[in-house]
Order: C-alpha cells, then sequence, then structure tokens
C-alpha cells in the first residue's frame, strides 16, 4: 500500500510540474491530505450491512480559471473496507472513488474559504462476499464541499477540508436484487498544498 501511495504522489507531482510549464502562474494548486471517511451505512436489504470506517491518503490538483472559480479532481488509491452483516464480518469491499468538482473559492484576508460541488464516480475493483451474494460494478453519485486553506508561508497552505459523497450500489443474492446499500461517507480532511 505504501510504495502505491508513493507512486501515485510520483505520478501527481511528475503531473504538476509538466503542466505548470503552461500554466500561468498560481492557476494549479495541489493538496495531500489525511482524510477520515465515516461512513452513513444506510442499507434497504434485510442484512443490515455496514463497512468500517477508516482514515485514507487524498491528493487533489485544483486548475484555477479565475481568482475565484476553480475546479479540483480528488484521487486516492484503491480503498479495501469489511463488509459486515449485523455487526459481524462477512467480507470485503474495495472501491476506487475519483470525485471532480467546481469550487468557488471566497476572498477573506488571510483566510481562503471555497465550497464546492459536483460528481463522484466510485467503481467497486474486488469484492470477497459470500457465495451468491453480488454488488453493483460502480456508482455515480453528487458531492458537496467546504473547506479553507490557511497561508503558512511562501505558497504554501495549511488545508482543512469537508466533503460529502453521495454512493452507493445494489445487493443481490442469487441473482435477486435485496436492496441498496448506501455509503454515503462524510470525509473530513486535513493536509498541505501548494500554489503554483
Amino acid at each position: 500500500m505504501t510504495k502505491k501511495i508513493i507512486a501515485a504522489v510520483a505520478l501527481a507531482a511528475a503531473t504538476l510540474v509538466c503542466g505548470s510549464a503552461f500554466a500561468q502562474a498560481g492557476s494549479y494548486m495541489v493538496r495531500v491530505r489525511a482524510v477520515s471517511l465515516q461512513s452513513a451505512n444506510s442499507d434497504s436489504t434485510p442484512l443490515n450491512l455496514s463497512i468500517n470506517d477508516k482514515t485514507i491518503p487524498e491528493i487533489d490538483f485544483s486548475y484555477f480559471y479565475t481568482k475565484n472559480l476553480a475546479v479540483e479532481l480528488i484521487l486516492t488509491v484503491p480503498q479495501q473496507h469489511d463488509l459486515s452483516a449485523g455487526g459481524t464480518k462477512i467480507g470485503t469491499v474495495t472501491h476506487l472513488p475519483p470525485t471532480l468538482l467546481l469550487q468557488y473559492h471566497f476572498d477573506a484576508g488571510s483566510f481562503k474559504p471555497y465550497v464546492g460541488a459536483g460528481l463522484n464516480y466510485t467503481v467497486f475493483t474486488d469484492s470477497s462476499l459470500p457465495a451468491g451474494v453480488s454488488i453493483g460494478r460502480s456508482s455515480f453519485g453528487g458531492a458537496l464541499q467546504v473547506g479553507v486553506d490557511i497561508p503558512l508561508s511562501g505558497n504554501m497552505y495549511l488545508n482543512f477540508d469537508v466533503k460529502k459523497a453521495y454512493l452507493g450500489t445494489d445487493v443481490s443474492a442469487g441473482g435477486v436484487k435485496l436492496g441498496s446499500f448506501k455509503v454515503d461517507p462524510l470525509l473530513i480532511g486535513l493536509g498541505i498544498g501548494w500554489r503554483f
């Protein structure tokens, strides 16, 4: 997992360096965060499904079209969660949840608050479930965001960010749909950003 995180950060850094040659100064921002993922665990099946909360790494890239308007792409590495039924682990699910947001950044002196809204696309890349039980392979849903960048020194910022993503999947047993399981996580992040 550590190697995957390092590779993702290295690839992101290379992309940023290449892209910066073609952008005006200050057009790009990259942030790295530690994010607490807290699932809503809303289940309409009779299984009483839930996944565990966890802390995950996150990296994002923002491009500022204007002083106030930006678009942000949020990435992480595939995340594996324990899947439980009635509090008892029955398997695991692994998902990859890239999110694209349109942001508005406010002028507030030294603090740089922002809000965002966009789309989350989650791919369930792997699952280990009881025989006959299956889940859908992907999910489209909305995403909302509020955060703040606090200048530290030079082009470095302290970042605090809260997101709500709407994602879920259908659950079937023996080919018959049992209902839907909604993860709908709250994501609370703290990290460092650099503006170029």
